[in-house]
């Protein structure tokens, strides 16, 4: 049998992303001869071993992580550092530590402070996933075709940036090493600011009066439809990415926004040239997406 990437690999929280990590691991004997859970969460423990998705599922952070040759935080943003605390200090001497959180120059100021010289940390964000979440919500072959990108620290060894890169490789995904800042500025534009306008579309069609909000939920077209799917996805993580992305956020959506009062400046006086182009330019970019199989 040829020898898997690791020999126990730990996942700590059984979200959509851990959960489906977990189930490519188990299916995929080449990415680690065991695959060990943990989670804050009591009910979600008892389900992921119900579920069957994990050779094994710890009590404890601290037990999960103990001789595991890479520990993959799975958790929220917001709770990157007090979880990287409670683990570190048990982790073996050698052992990669990786996350998938959607902000990187945040979460690496967070776990910093609490990593041991005998450790490698890896940041990487691997970007996929559905308006789902919990263990249920998993599949292994959530990362096939997507992209996952990852942030080395400076100084970092390379040998471990490859074995993170090869771990999501085995899972499906395209890897891409990138600086932090750059990630955080591009996904301020592709992932979290769509996220932003999703959430305060549906609040406003939310707060309109009675007969109204009845017919935008009776009547809703395609485009409030999708704009409905990206607001279901879970609160606490996104809360946890508007606030660590603050900054890169903030910038895009001024940009979006004079944007935004140019297409009404058109609408307000009729100018048709600059409404065909704006509609022509977003329908080049669905092209291209689906030209590169991201649609």
């Amino acid at each position: 049998m040829t020898q898997p990437l690791f020999e126990r690999l730990t996942v700590i929280g059984l979200g959509l992303i851990g959960s489906s990590l977990a189930r490519r691991a188990m299916q995929d004997g080449s990415i680690a001869r065991e695959v060990v859970a943990y989670d804050a969460s009591p009910t979600v423990r008892t389900r992921v071993a119900e579920l069957g998705i994990v050779h094994r599922v710890a009590d404890t952070g601290q037990e999960a992580v103990q001789d595991a040759d890479c520990v993959v935080l799975c958790v929220p943003v917001g709770a990157m550092a007090p979880s990287a605390a409670a683990i570190i200090p048990y982790m073996r001497t050698g052992a990669i530590l990786t996350d998938v959180g959607s902000t990187k120059q945040s979460v690496i100021r967070e776990i910093q402070p609490f990593l041991r010289p005998d450790l490698h940390f890896v940041p990487a964000h691997p970007i996929a996933g559905t308006e789902y979440s919990g263990p249920d919500a998993g599949f292994s072959t959530l990362f096939e075709g997507r992209w996952t990108l990852i942030t080395p620290i400076e100084g970092g060894d390379p040998e471990p940036v490859a074995k993170v890169a090869a771990l999501w490789q085995l899972c499906g995904a395209m890897t891409r090493e990138m600086d932090a800042a750059h990630h955080d500025r591009a996904l301020a534009i592709v992932s979290h600011l769509p996220h932003l306008l999703a959430f305060t579309i549906c609040g406003t069609a939310d707060d309109l009066e009675g007969e109204s909000r009845n017919e935008v939920l009776q009547f809703a077209a395609s485009g409030f439809r999708d704009f409905t799917r990206i607001a279901a996805s879970d609160p606490t993580m996104w809360r946890d990415v508007f606030l660590n992305n603050r900054e890169a956020l903030l910038e895009m959506l001024a940009r979006f926004t004079e944007d935004a009062q140019a297409m009404a400046r058109a609408i307000r006086w009729g100018d048709e040239e600059f409404i065909v182009d704006r509609i022509e330019r977003g329908r080049r970019i669905r092209r291209s997406l689906i030209e590169i199989k991201q649609a």
